[in-house]
């Protein structure tokens, strides 16, 4: 299998971590990950400011794959909504399929619908399939129990058909199952990172952070596993400051989905990003898991 990744704003320029552990893991799946060129932003930031806009940058990035004849990988679970609101659109929308299209043209880009829209966890649980991932497994993660956390963009609103149910996702802890690992369910499970207030009321923004990495913490689990670049953002580079706006010392592991499949996969740490992530994963990467 071969997908164009599409890697969005922040995973090129901060979160390098989960480009580094893609890479590294999905081959071992028989998944060969295509680099392209002439992307742009998804447009889900300008949504608010012109829907318009955030349809044709979202045309325009599938456009380029279409042009390749590739599906795409999208990792980041606010370019997948985009992305997958504008193919809901424009699949049903021939009038604004041509207008899109008009402005295209420029490029020599057409949108067709054609291309396929992949999210990590879909792509390894539904593609892939979990008997494939079980196969590579050479080092489980035995003994160790994470709180999943799947970001709001990639279970809602369901109805967009998102790549995990909204009310139960159990991907990841299916994920994480056959690679040795607990991942038991909590009340917080679906709280929201805080990410998209940031900007605006960055003090509510770390509170939601910091609630969620203490209930986690308080819980026992040995730490988090994500797959969404602006979550760990808040929850592995931000962690310190948000348990100063909680009033609480906050040490949770944080750690993409990717990266915990590389170390099952038997490989050595340093090939998955992982001296990159700034919360305390020393914790966790040593004994059994240590490569």
């Amino acid at each position: 299998m071969k997908v164009a990744l599409y890697p969005g704003c922040l995973m090129p320029t901060e979160q390098y971590g989960y480009e580094i552990s893609l890479k590294k893991v999905l081959p071992m799946l028989s998944v060969e990950v295509v680099d392209l060129e002439g992307f742009s932003c998804c447009g889900e930031p300008l949504k608010s400011i012109s829907q318009m806009m955030t349809l044709t940058l979202s045309a325009r990035n599938i456009a380029i794959c279409e042009k390749e004849g590739l599906d795409i990988l999208i990792p980041c679970p606010m370019c997948h909504l985009a992305f997958s609101e504008a193919k809901r659109i424009l699949d049903k929308d021939e009038a604004m399929k041509e207008r899109v299209n008009g402005k295209l043209s420029g490029e020599d880009l057409e949108y067709k619908g054609t291309s396929k829209i992949f999210h990590i966890l879909d792509l390894v649980h539904d593609v892939i399939g979990l008997d494939a991932v079980k196969e590579k497994v050479i080092s489980p993660l035995s003994e160790l129990n994470f709180a999943t956390h799947y970001g709001c963009h990639i279970h809602r609103p369901s109805e967009l058909g998102r790549p995990v149910d909204s009310e139960n996702p159990q991907m990841m802890e299916r994920i994480l199952d056959v690679l040795g690992a607990k991942a038991e369910d909590y009340a917080e499970k679906l709280d929201c990172c805080g990410a998209p207030l940031l900007p605006v009321h960055p003090e509510t923004s770390l509170t939601k952070t910091g609630q969620k990495l203490k209930a986690i913490q308080d819980q026992g689990f040995s730490g988090m596993a994500l797959s969404c670049p602006w979550c760990h953002k808040m929850y592995d580079s931000k962690q310190k400051k948000a348990g100063e706006t909680v009033g609480a010392k906050l040490k949770v592991p944080v750690l993409y989905l990717t990266q915990l499949m590389g170390l099952a996969f038997g490989v050595d740490k340093d090939e998955l990003g992982i001296e990159l992530n700034l919360s305390p994963v020393d914790m966790i990467i040593g004994g059994e898991v240590q490569t």
